[in-house]
């Protein structure tokens, strides 16, 4: 799998999440403690995420980190 490609599923795997749980981008920048932009452009696919970053969303979203990277191929 591309670098590309993975980084769109896994922006399509956070923004489910988020939106599942009718989470605004906000709200989950706020509760991973990280900026609005970041939470913007890794559901965009368009910026490669830290896995500090990651994990972070993963608890503010109440999922396990291996959820979010889990895809069926």
């Amino acid at each position: 799998m591309e670098d590309t490609e993975l980084l769109l599923k896994l922006g399509n795997k956070i923004r489910y999440e988020r939106v599942r749980r009718h989470l605004s981008q906000e709200k989950l920048a706020e509760l991973a403690n990280i900026n609005m932009r970041s939470v913007s452009t890794i559901e965009c696919g368009t910026t490669d995420v830290k896995f500090t970053t990651l994990n972070k969303i993963a608890d503010a979203l109440g999922v396990e980190l291996k959820n979010l990277v889990e895809f069926k191929l």
